[in-house]
């Protein structure tokens, strides 16, 4: 099956709605799981990880959920596909490096994905748009628990589930969700923000998970833990933080609103101004420029304009889905250019920002 047809296409993917879905972009819920008797990943020897893929790839391609799902081992996607995954969020960088005996397995709706032979034997992860950890963590639950009855998990009575890395050991949870954070940022507010998320014992990344920048202005908030507390206390501590950031947010852009407007629509104007008129321009630059767009239609500063054009700019803007448009292989400034055309392409219809009174709740 080729991928491209299977993906849900971008706009419709940019079109999805979910509760709070100005700032909390997605949520995510992963567990890690591992077989009893067979070495992690990391120690398998490529026949051992063959064997394990054999034995869980059809075991998750018959879940409940996995009707018509997209099965397949990663030496068989080519680099380009895979990038397009890391892209779409639906694996992860490190499972885009891995070969023979490593596999995917995907549903229709890209809400359940399965990479098997990524760090541990098992990543399975349930996504939602909008803040949705509830329906996330019930749904990869389920999976799992139907899971547990045809696969024999590594699990401790002492210590839960067994995992290749220390941090994942016990419930072999995390639970995430990403954050379009502007106004913290324009307000030089979200440092003191990650360092008491921080201080909560959880995780602020970039938009691609550990070690990466927060482009677009886009984090991803974790929990670090995964032993000594249940699964659903977990998912409860970190809605209420991520409540806590919303309000923050929220609060940020009213704030600026009433007393920096000028710097706001400077900002998003220069922003736009840029984006609708660039002959060539990175994709970093396209991403950070996006997210000032995309707060400027929250604002109501572009009267007409949904923010799903904004979020589906944010996926075909990114390099490996512009290869995909161009049979040739694109250089790093022939992308930059093929970018900048189909930027101003798209934005052809958007006129430039509106500046207005806005109420103090900064909402459009």
């Amino acid at each position: 099956m080729d991928l491209h047809t299977f993906l849900v296409p971008p706009a419709e993917t940019a079109r999805r709605k979910g509760p709070h879905d100005r700032i909390v972009m997605s949520s995510r819920v992963r567990l890690a799981r591992n077989l009893k008797d067979a070495p992690f990943p990391g120690w398998a020897k490529k026949p051992e990880r063959i064997r394990v893929l054999e034995l869980i790839r059809p075991a998750v391609s018959t879940l409940p959920d996995m009707k018509e799902s997209f099965s397949e081992t990663m030496d068989s996607l080519s680099p380009l596909d895979k990038q397009i995954l890391v892209e779409r969020h639906l694996i992860s960088r490190e499972h885009a490096a891995k070969s023979a005996g490593s596999g995917l397995v995907l549903n229709q709706e890209e809400t359940l994905c399965v990479m098997i032979n990524e760090e541990d034997h098992l990543r399975m992860q349930a996504l939602r748009p909008g803040l949705q950890c509830r329906q996330a963590w019930m749904a990869v639950d389920q999976a799992d628990s139907a899971l547990e009855r045809k696969l024999d998990y590594a699990f401790s009575p002492d210590l839960g589930y067994l995992t290749a890395c220390p941090t994942n050991i016990g419930t072999g949870i995390r639970v995430s969700a990403m954050l379009h954070l502007p106004g913290l940022v324009l307000a030089e507010q979200i440092n003191p923000i990650i360092q008491s998320v921080n201080k909560l014992g959880l995780a602020v990344r970039g938009l691609y998970g550990e070690g990466t920048e927060a482009l677009g202005n886009v984090f991803q908030v974790s929990n670090q833990m995964t032993l000594g507390e249940s699964e659903s206390a977990i998912v409860e501590r970190l809605e209420k933080v991520l409540a806590q950031i919303i309000e923050h947010e929220e609060n940020a852009r009213g704030m600026l609103l009433e007393k920096k407007p000028k710097m706001v629509y400077n900002h998003i104007g220069r922003a736009y101004g840029i984006l609708a008129n660039a002959h060539s321009i990175s994709s970093k630059e396209t991403m950070n420029l996006l997210s000032l767009m995309r707060v400027g239609v929250d604002m109501g500063l572009f009267p007409g304009v949904d923010r799903s054009l904004v979020d589906e700019l944010f996926i075909l803007t990114q390099p490996a889905h512009l290869q995909k448009q161009h049979s040739e292989k694109l250089s790093a400034e022939e992308r930059d250019l093929l970018r900048a055309d189909m930027v101003r392409g798209r934005l052809k219809q958007v006129s430039r920002p509106i500046a207005k009174v806005t109420g103090s709740s900064g909402a459009g």
